[in-house]
């Protein structure tokens, strides 16, 4: 109660005292809600990639080689290596082909300058999860014919279709008219906004192929695994598969790439780690600063108060209730300022939301009070042992 008494008492000091530590807790936690956002939006992204997916493709996710003038010059890969690729590999569930681009997408007058424009094979949907929240996804006969019909993202119909239902409506990509037949279900924005599939459009491969051409385009061949087949000896079959239908001599090296989701994990976590220590870094020091304030402002308390300390000394108080007093004291300014640094990083969450993927959860909360106690006991140790060891009788001539 005198601890407490004592916060109250001093408003203007204890105010100023936690601002220290305000700044802290408003870097850890905002520190700690952009790296929460970017660690979620990455397993997003890589769940959206599938761990038992293979991707065949002309260029490698990651290379450090720096070899990028032998990459160009291969030839790119062409869709009829997903039919080869499903029918003779063993462990190979489906194979679909994929090619991609961007444009303008319009319905009356409302329009979407920069849409991802997605050509896929019929057998998508047996390679990668498809949720649709209504309608259905394009058939084998639709893509063998070409027919202009799409699959649009939720971001899509909501922006082109405000008030209406966009099944069987047309759009216009690039100035040719699709019939929507399928809208997915809302899926939020990754750690990359602009492959989410919130803001695609998919078409069958074939119209894709008419209407934008696909000599010039890195195709991508994306092959499903059988479940429970070892990767490594799933690509080895693959890659048999692959180089036989390239008709590649046995003393010749790969013109392509076996990309999965593993081999750009173990590429990125890197840059993921020295993200991690940059940040813990600069709210370490922030948090420093905020503790030696508190450490300041508590050696100048227990000056101003030593006739107090000799008094409660000399009528039977003892060291540990004398530290007690004064470490409650010192945690409960930081605690005040953790409740502020909190109350300040839940609108900064949002607001970082709009930039960048952000995420603030409670255990980042109860980390941030964690804090506030542990730098309330650390930094106000020293000033509360002091107070403790102080010797009555010179105590109480202290003026």
């Amino acid at each position: 109660m005198i601890a407490l008494r004592a916060v109250r008492v001093n408003k203007m000091r204890s105010i100023l005292t936690t601002l220290g530590i305000v700044i802290g807790i408003v870097s850890v936690t905002g520190m700690a809600t952009i790296v929460n956002g970017i660690e979620r939006g990455f397993e997003q992204d890589m769940a959206s990639l599938g761990t038992d997916v293979i991707y065949i493709e002309k260029w490698p996710w990651a290379d450090n080689s720096g070899k990028w003038w032998e990459y160009i010059n291969r030839p790119n890969i062409t869709a009829d290596i997903a039919k080869k690729v499903e029918e003779r590999a063993h462990f190979v569930q489906a194979a679909t082909a994929v090619v991609g681009t961007s444009g303008s997408v319009s319905q009356k007058n409302r329009s979407i300058s920069s849409a991802r424009i997605i050509g896929a094979s019929s057998t998508f949907p047996r390679v990668h999860q498809v949720d649709l929240s209504e309608g259905y996804f394009y058939s084998d006969v639709d893509d063998q014919s070409a027919r202009d019909v799409a699959v649009i993202g939720a971001s899509i119909a909501e922006e082109l279709f405000p008030f209406s239902d966009p099944l069987g409506k047309d759009i216009r990509i690039r100035g040719r008219k699709f019939r929507v037949i399928g809208v997915l279900t809302k899926k939020g924005q990754g750690a990359n906004a602009a492959a989410s599939a919130d803001l695609q459009i998919r078409i069958p491969f074939n119209s894709f192929k008419r209407q934008f051409g696909v000599r010039w385009r890195n195709i991508s061949v994306q092959a499903k695994l059988v479940r429970d087949v070892a990767l490594e000896d799933a690509k080895d079959e693959i890659r048999g598969v692959v180089r036989l239908a390239r008709r590649l001599d046995a003393t010749e090296e790969d013109d392509f790439e076996l990309n999965e989701q593993q081999s750009l994990r173990e590429t990125i976590a890197p840059i993921k780690n020295a993200i991690y220590m940059i940040g813990i870094g600069l709210t370490a020091l922030a948090l420093l600063v905020g503790g030696i304030g508190v450490m300041n402002i508590m050696f100048v308390t227990v000056k101003e108060r030593t006739r107090e300390i000799g008094i409660r000394k000399a009528v039977g108080a003892r060291r540990r209730t004398i530290l007690i007093q004064f470490l409650i004291e010192a945690v409960v300014i930081c605690m005040i300022g953790g409740l502020l640094g909190v109350g300040l990083s839940i609108p900064l969450a949002a607001l970082i939301k709009i930039v960048l993927p952000a995420y603030l959860d409670m255990f980042t909360v109860f980390i941030a009070f964690s804090i506030c106690v542990a730098i309330g006991t650390i930094f106000g140790l020293a000033p509360a042992w002091i107070a403790a060891k102080a010797p009555p009788i010179e105590a109480l001539r202290y003026e």
